[in-house]
């Protein structure tokens, strides 16, 4: 699942083509909106809060996407050919200088403007947010204290935008296994600045880096590198499953570099 900053990044690349713009053309591939026709119709912006992007069109109306797994947005001009087949295209919105669309997309659904919060409300403070609160989300990730810490990151009530690869790459850096205890995190504060630190440092980057390197390989510290050895104390990294059954997600951590408490 993409974690926040390309979906911060993606919201960036929407807005810029389409806000101000005419809606010429649209096509929901989907059920509940299969007859919608909302051409005429001015964008008025696209915002993400955490994993979920917000596009505003007209005066009270709402398209509500993620991403979910396998999807993504692509801007085309008219007539140039899409990069992924058509049948996975679930919405088309186009203006005269661009076409916007999106495939795989795990949910599509147009709201009222006001039911916004319905759908983004239970979320915690998003990392990348403009109202992000350092404070709050500290409050949330502390109030379930025996809760595994590698799994309350990912828990987008606590905050939002944290998806598997910062989690694991945040508590590298923070020397705590992702096993251990929320009450027991040395430095909570830390941990979450550091996981920010990240995000911010990556969302206008194509190809993310934790480490401060951009060449293939050599992008992560522990993330997605099993069985491979740290680079300084030769440590091979571990994997394993965390979480509750049927929601259990794939975990990286060097044993030596963040022992168990």
């Amino acid at each position: 699942m993409p974690e926040g900053d390309t979906v911060w990044r993606t919201a960036m690349h929407l807005d810029r083509a389409l806000t101000g713009s005419v809606l010429t053309r649209t096509d929901f591939r989907v059920p509940a909106h299969a007859t919608l026709d909302l051409s005429g119709q001015v964008v008025e912006g696209t915002v993400p809060r955490g994993k979920h992007l917000l596009t505003r069109i007209g005066a009270d109306l709402t398209l509500h996407t993620h991403l979910k797994m396998e999807g993504a947005w692509h801007l085309y001009r008219p007539g140039t050919p899409w990069r992924r087949p058509a049948h996975e295209a679930r919405v088309v919105l186009e203006t005269e200088e661009r076409v916007a669309v999106g495939f795989a997309l795990g949910v599509v659904e147009v709201i009222g403007r006001d039911d916004e919060e319905s759908v983004v409300g239970h979320l915690g403070p998003d990392l990348l947010g403009p109202d992000w609160d350092e404070e709050e989300a500290l409050r949330r990730l502390r109030s379930d204290p025996d809760r595994e810490i590698g799994e309350a990151l990912l828990d987008q009530r606590c905050l939002a935008g944290i998806g598997n690869l910062y989690k694991g790459e945040a508590l590298f850096v923070a020397g705590v296994n992702p096993y251990t205890d929320v009450s027991k995190v040395p430095d909570l504060r830390r941990l979450v600045q550091t996981a920010r630190r990240m995000l911010l440092a990556n969302r206008e980057r194509v190809r993310q880096t934790t480490t401060g390197v951009d060449r293939r390989g050599q992008e992560n510290w522990v993330y997605g590198r099993a069985g491979k050895p740290y680079r300084r104390c030769g440590t091979r990294i571990l994997m394993g499953s965390q979480g509750p059954a049927m929601q259990e997600r794939v975990t990286f951590w060097c044993p030596a570099c963040q022992p168990s408490r």
